[in-house]
């Protein structure tokens, strides 16, 4: 009996990935030009990926699956992945991610405002949540549990995406000195409970 062919090999493995990545970096370059990335269709996709139509369909069968994909691919595209350790990853974080945010723009803009990258935000939530509590549990250790969980919900403020396009459009400041800014909060606020302030009751 003649032995089975494999097709799973090593080359085809490789066209697959890069056909994958091709089509998540043509969605990418057409968020550039839509208010709504949402709306984005297959068929410009695949125009824009300079490949056929049922094959972006072959590697995600809905618009949905595409998406899904795509926020993720995302952020290991930025590099920047919050997940501080301590109290001086949350300090220095947003010094090192808006000035990355700045180099993305549209893509982290569509983050915040579409169905699926608000769906994709929230569904971080219960993990980032874990790593900021455990991040300041040495400083807060002393604080009442409610005035800490405000502590807390500062850092998440201030070390976020809302936060860059906010001192972006508001403030008027560039990726580079929204971060400085939010660092700067981040640092006067936890130095003060360090030293024995807390939040207002």
């Amino acid at each position: 009996m003649a032995e089975t062919r494999s097709y799973n090999s090593p080359l085809r493995e490789e066209k697959v990935r890069e056909t994958r990545e091709a089509i998540l970096h043509a969605l990418y370059r057409l968020m550039s030009t839509s208010a709504v990335p949402d709306e984005i269709s297959m068929d410009a996709i695949a125009a824009e990926a300079g490949i056929q139509r049922r094959t972006v369909f072959r590697h995600f069968p809905t618009k949905d699956d595409l998406l899904t994909a795509f926020w993720p691919w995302l952020n290991a595209l930025i590099g920047t992945s919050i997940a501080p350790d301590n109290a001086k990853d949350i300090v220095t974080g947003p010094q090192d991610a808006f000035p990355r945010f700045d180099a993305h723009e549209a893509a982290i803009r569509a983050s915040l405002h579409s169905p699926t990258g608000r769906a994709m935000r929230a569904s971080m939530i219960p993990a980032r949540r874990l790593r900021f509590a455990g991040a300041l549990a040495t400083i807060l250790e002393n604080l009442p549990p409610a005035e800490a969980r405000k502590v807390e919900a500062l850092a998440h403020l201030l070390y976020s995406a809302s936060a860059w396009e906010v001192l972006k459009d508001y403030g008027g400041l560039d990726g580079a000195q929204a971060g400085e800014t939010a660092s700067w909060a981040l640092e006067t606020i936890l130095s003060a409970v360090a030293s024995g302030s807390s939040p207002r009751t």
